[in-house]
């Protein structure tokens, strides 16, 4: 079969480095009879790892021609789609793994759109642009501390667990990659997701001001009257205290 040619839509760099793949399969663990799920298995290069571990994988896949590569492997069952467009609550009756070398222009709506299915999520392990996992591990008040920080931490314990150089990739990527885990929180707090992200989204949306000047007018449009120090940038505010600056948005309302 002829060799695929990485395409540039498709954000597509294969990983190759033997070393690392090894690496990045024993930090995942796959085990027999675990339901995983991989996007983005590319030209196999973790698929074929994985697949020897658990017997079964099944893998979403945007590219055509790799799809139907794919499709030639017994042990994989092959959904081709673009990822954000699949159901995950539907892949199977119990909670599933899932990993993947996500396309650096689009891993942050991948992973909100994974947090949708986040009660369908076992773990999740992603090879992700190094400064992205920066930023989505970032403690408050550091430079990388962001509306994704806020956003993916008051749900999952995450840590960058592997670093992946460029030349580990064909062709090689311009920036360094990374792997982080990303494990969902038990017992998480009730609390509506759309108004945590739309309080975060605004706190955030003039990073360098106090946010007097931008979630003070939100609050108070939302009749909000109780005790938040305003005097402060967004960068400078924990997750809980968004998360219980939300909680206490809602019981207003």
């Amino acid at each position: 079969m002829s060799k695929h040619i990485a395409r540039k839509r498709f954000g597509q760099h294969f990983l190759t480095d033997k070393s690392i793949i090894t690496d990045i399969v024993d930090a995942i663990n796959p085990q027999v009879g675990q339901v995983m799920v991989e996007i983005g298995p590319g030209l196999a290069a973790l698929t074929q790892p994985l697949v020897e571990r658990l017997g079964h994988l099944t893998v979403i896949e945007l590219d055509r021609d790799l799809a139907v590569r794919l499709r030639q492997h017994q042990h994989l069952t092959v959904i081709e789609s673009d990822v954000l467009r699949v159901d995950f609550s539907t892949i199977s009756a119990q909670k599933v793994r899932v990993v993947g070398n996500l396309p650096y222009n689009i891993s942050t709506p991948i992973l909100f759109h994974l947090l949708d299915y986040v009660d369908n999520i076992e773990d999740q392990y992603f090879m992700l642009q190094k400064e992205v996992i920066d930023r989505m591990v970032a403690p408050a008040d550091s430079s990388d501390y962001s509306r994704l920080s806020v956003m993916l931490q008051w749900r999952y314990e995450m840590a960058n667990i592997l670093f992946v150089p460029p030349t580990s990739f064909d062709p090689p990527p311009r920036v360094d990659s990374a792997i982080v885990s990303m494990l969902p929180r038990t017992n998480p707090p009730a609390i509506d997701v759309n108004r945590l992200s739309e309080l975060v989204q605004v706190a955030f949306s003039q990073r360098r001001k106090l946010m007097r000047h931008t979630l003070g007018k939100w609050l108070e449009d939302k009749k909000y009257s109780g005790n938040f120090d305003l005097h402060r940038r967004a960068q400078e505010v924990p997750v809980q205290e968004y998360i219980d600056l939300t909680l206490a948005v809602e019981a207003n309302i």
